[in-house]
């Protein structure tokens, strides 16, 4: 390198192809025995992958999901021996002789005597508490208000004292017969946790039902069919939560995983058609228990008006999923089944629950009657919270099945889309609780001003609260969307810029429908006329039957309606305000005496005064005006009464019916 020339060396010769080819053959050998001696067998080579046998992409794609079901299908089967040996291995499993403890034969007795004994003791309990629970039931009707729901309670207390001493009998008994923490104390306190949940379940059910106690029954069955109905229930839970038993015994001693949900492909059947059989036989009871519901939550009339139709649906949707978690080895879908099952059943259960409160509380505002069908805010309130947790129930069920089951989003996904939607949620929610107050608000305000017989407010509010309500809804929902579109992230500022650029173009090209809408605000706040109002403007005259922004339509007492834009309006003469004076004339003879034909009127006036119907209309009495004309061979007479306006001619009908029948018998001559 000192300042010479540096050499360099010739570039490297390509490999003749030969060996080139035994080099490659070599090292696909080597890589071959490799994989080999590690249990991996070798792709096959791209020429041998490309057979002329394979199936084309269309036969493939017709079979590919009928095969993988299959596949999967018999996967799931095939631990059906490990499951048959399972079983088989139970009694051994649960047998602690040779280790000092109890056999399989003298644990299993043990168990179902306590088990027997917890459920007897539950019995009598219930049966010394029966006479007492029939007199707290008598003051726990609706009607009772408020007070009853003390009575509810007690008797509430009562029915959970018979489970509480199941619960103590089983405890002491087993503590005292198995004190040893193995395997037969685990699973004879999996066998008692069962039993409590199933007397837990029918607990609840009993304080719904009330099979004996009708006076106190919180749902709307009727004496015939809620004992069936009880009895029905208690049983399908006794099976499925049997059931549910088993399969913890089996993961308890240790089953494999296959057989694990062979049980359950095994026990759904069973538990599916039990379901089924329940919908079916409980049909008249359930649709008298929804159809109760109905009345203030419209989800669950229709669901009673149509229970089989629904409830078959659901329970094989359910089937299904069951189906799909054996087939796909998922383990999250029985959580999913439970939690679903449990969710509508605390969903029926709360919303007969708000009812009868509700009730309660009508009846104690109305002074301990019946509730009324007029809307309370209670009412108002209980389908407020009616709809908040009918979205609890959507979001835990909808998580479940869409994060757990069906894998559609994963859980940090899912948390961040729950925890940006969350305030448009409530957003929109608020605004519902805003429009119900309002509209509970505005409906009792027009029905104390009925009440109070101010007929003339009441009427003008039925002009105006229809408009105001359109008003309020359009305000609140446009508000609350674009507040939740910001919230879960879409940029608002080109709609509203949109509906800015809309509005502009439609106050310069439809001047007219502006000019209507502007005529009609100030026609309303002037007061020229109401629903109901008999008025008559420049195009036409007649009965005010109802209006829009644009229009009103006057119905003709001929029939016809017109339909009359508010810009169109002109000069209006409102004929039903407040008073119309009524003035006729009669001829009368020339020589007639006029201090006696003004007595005999004024008389006629204080009988008509006391007919009911006609002093009610009446502001003035009838009364003789005076001559209103000189006639060649008569006296034209003027008379004249203040009637309220809506149909005075009632009135001046009566009064001229009476004015012919009387004159002449007090000699007073009618011209000829």
């Amino acid at each position: 390198m000192g300042g010479g020339i540096a050499q360099t060396s010739p570039p490297p010769q390509p490999l003749p192809q030969e060996q080139f080819n035994a080099l490659v053959e070599a090292v696909k050998k080597a890589v071959a025995e490799e994989l080999k001696a590690q249990g991996t067998p070798p792709k096959a080579a791209p020429a041998q992958a490309a057979s002329s046998n394979r199936p084309s992409p269309s036969d493939a794609d017709q079979r590919s999901l009928l095969g993988a079901i299959g596949h999967q299908l018999v996967k799931a089967l095939a631990g059906t021996p490990s499951l048959v040996d399972s079983v088989a291995a139970l009694p051994r499993a649960l047998d602690e002789g040779p280790t000092g403890g109890r056999s399989t034969g003298s644990f299993l007795t043990i168990l179902l005597a306590t088990m027997a004994a917890g459920l007897l003791i539950e019995a009598i309990l219930r049966a010394i508490l029966a006479r007492f629970k029939v007199r707290l039931a008598a003051s726990a009707a609706p009607a009772a208000g408020m007070r009853s729901l003390s009575y509810l309670g007690l008797l509430a207390l009562l029915d959970g004292v018979p489970v509480f001493g199941l619960w103590l009998t089983a405890e002491f008994a087993l503590g005292a017969a198995l004190p040893t923490a193995a395997l037969q104390q685990h699973v004879a306190y999996m066998a008692l946790t069962a039993l409590l949940v199933w007397r837990v379940y029918a607990l609840v059910l009993r304080i719904i039902i009330r099979p004996e106690l009708a006076a106190a029954r919180l749902c709307d069955v009727d004496d015939t069919e809620a004992p069936g109905l009880y009895r029905r229930v208690i049983a399908v839970l006794f099976l499925i939560i049997l059931s549910r038993l088993l399969v913890s015994l089996l993961m308890a001693i240790g089953t494999p995983d296959s057989a694990i949900e062979v049980a359950r492909f095994i026990f759904t059947p069973i538990g599916i058609a039990a379901l089924i059989w329940l919908i079916v036989a409980s049909k008249k009871a359930a649709a008298q228990w929804l159809c109760g519901l109905g009345q203030t939550a419209r989800f669950a009339g229709f669901i009673g008006r149509h229970w089989v139709g629904v409830a078959v649906p659901f329970i094989i949707a359910l089937y299904i999923a069951q189906l799909y978690g054996v087939i796909s080895d998922h383990g999250d879908v029985p959580t999913a089944l439970l939690l679903t099952i449990n969710l509508v059943a605390g969903l029926l259960l709360f919303e007969t629950l708000l009812q009868a409160f509700v009730r309660r509380l009508d009846s104690q505002l109305s002074g301990f009657t019946p509730a009324s069908t007029v809307p309370t805010l209670a009412d108002v309130i209980a389908r407020c919270i009616r709809v908040a947790a009918l979205i609890v129930v959507i979001v835990l069920a909808s998580e479940s099945w869409v994060v757990n089951v069906l894998d559609l989003v994963d859980a940090g996904a899912w948390t961040h889309m729950t925890r940006e939607s969350r305030t448009a949620g409530i957003t929109l929610f608020t605004a519902f609780v805003l429009w119900e107050i309002f509209k509970y608000v505005t409906d009792s305000y027009m029905r104390r001003h009925l009440a109070g017989n101010a007929a003339s407010t009441a009427t003008r509010l039925g002009t105006l609260i229809p408009l105001l309500r359109v008003t309020v809804a359009i305000v609140l929902g446009v508000v609350a969307v674009l507040i939740a579109l910001e919230n879960i992230g879409v940029n608002v500022t080109p709609l509203l810029a949109g509906a800015s650029v809309l509005g502009l173009a439609l106050s310069f090209g439809s001047q007219t429908l502006v000019k209507d809408i502007v005529s009609g605000i100030f026609y309303l706040t002037d007061d020229a006329f109401r629903v109901g109002e008999f008025i008559d403007c420049e195009k036409a005259k007649g009965t005010v039957e109802s209006f829009t922004l644009r229009s009103v339509r006057l119905r003709n007492p001929n029939g016809q309606i017109h339909t009359i834009p508010f810009g169109e309006l002109g000069h209006v003469t409102n004929f039903s305000r407040d008073w119309t004076a009524i003035d006729f004339s009669l001829r009368f003879a020339r020589d007639t005496d006029l201090d006696k034909l003004r007595e005999a009127t004024a008389k006629i006036s204080a009988d008509i005064m006391e007919v009911p119907g006609l002093k009610e209309m009446l502001l003035e009495p009838l009364k003789m005006q005076g001559i209103a004309e000189v006639a060649d061979n008569a006296l034209v007479m003027r008379f004249k009464f203040v009637a309220r306006p809506g149909n005075p001619s009632t009135v001046q009908n009566e009064a001229v019916s009476r004015m012919l029948r009387a004159y002449p018998e007090l000699g007073i001559e009618f011209a000829k």
